[in-house]
């Protein structure tokens, strides 16, 4: 998964450019490369890295609940009374 997601923004990147490059030339086909590489970075890459940093990970150890409100004053007590 590492390995296609380096590919895929490799692609990207160089599209980026490739675009950027050939608009500043005035040739039409410019904007079309540009556009087409925006769409693989936010419908392609984007989403895939997403899933591929938060896999195997527990949603609720990270939503704000009662349990961990009790848990992060619990922490903050503790440290106060070490000081």
């Amino acid at each position: 998964m590492k390995l296609l997601l380096k590919i895929l923004l490799l692609i990207n990147i160089i599209g980026l450019c490739i675009g950027f490059y050939i608009k500043s030339e005035n040739i039409a086909q410019g904007e079309l490369i540009i556009g087409l590489s925006l769409v693989l970075g936010f419908f392609i890459v984007m989403p895939l890295f997403i899933y591929h940093r938060w896999k195997n990970k527990n949603v609720k150890d990270y939503m704000l609940s009662k349990e961990n409100i009790l848990k992060m004053r619990e922490y903050n007590d503790s440290k106060d009374d070490k000081r």
